[in-house]
Order: C-alpha cells, then structure tokens, then sequence
C-alpha cells in the first residue's frame, strides 16, 4: 500500500488481516467494480462494521504480478471517486505498473510503499 494509504487505514483502525483478505478476494475475483487501467474498486470492512456502510479502496492490480491499495475513502464520507480522481488514479497506476520488481522493493525498503501481510 501506498505510504497515503497506510495513513487513512491508521485513521480508520482498518486491522492488516482485513487488507490481506479483501486482496485474496480480489485475486478470487470478488470486487465492487474494474474502473479500467488496472484498478480495482474493492470495499474493506471496519472494525466493527459490515462491509456496505464502511470503506472503499481502489488498488491497483496487475493478476499475478502486484496488487496495490492506492487511495481509500469512508461510504459515509463520500459516495464514489470523481471523474477526475480517476484520471489522476489511472495515470498513477500506469507509473506502479511500470515499477520493475527492484524498484518496487526499493519503494518498500524507503517507506515509499508498506507490504500488507497477514498479521
């Protein structure tokens, strides 16, 4: 996930085992919706909460290759992204795509980008 979207998780209280299970069900083929150029609308769950009142993410994901949370917003805070939210997020997801496997660990190594693993 992107250093920014580390930070809205940290806000929401959105524990790691959550962000690991909405990519599993993402690979499975279980999302909202595919917004095109590789990314992906997917809804995370709150502590606490069912799935429809709580969170969206928009990941960027590349079947085999990567998956990549980019951006989040709260359901009761904003219904969807906007048009123009979405060329911005597309022309970002195109940049990660090109990241060879080096850079992207690099990313990581610099705090660029945190893993989201199953803990």
């Amino acid at each position: 996930m992107t250093k920014k979207f580390s930070k809205w998780v940290q806000k929401q209280n959105i524990p790691n085992g959550e962000l690991f299970r909405a990519i599993e069900e993402v690979i499975e083929g279980s999302y909202e919706a595919n917004l095109g150029s590789s990314l992906i609308k997917k809804r995370i769950r709150f502590q606490g909460q069912g799935k429809s009142g709580s969170g969206r993410s928009i990941l960027c994901f590349k079947s085999n290759d990567r998956a990549i949370y980019i951006h989040g917003f709260s359901k009761n805070s904003q219904s969807n992204i906007s048009t123009k939210e979405l060329i911005i997020l597309k022309e970002f997801a195109k940049v990660i795509l090109e990241l060879s496997p080096e850079a992207l660990d690099i990313a990581v190594k610099n705090g660029d980008f945190i893993e989201v693993t199953e803990l």
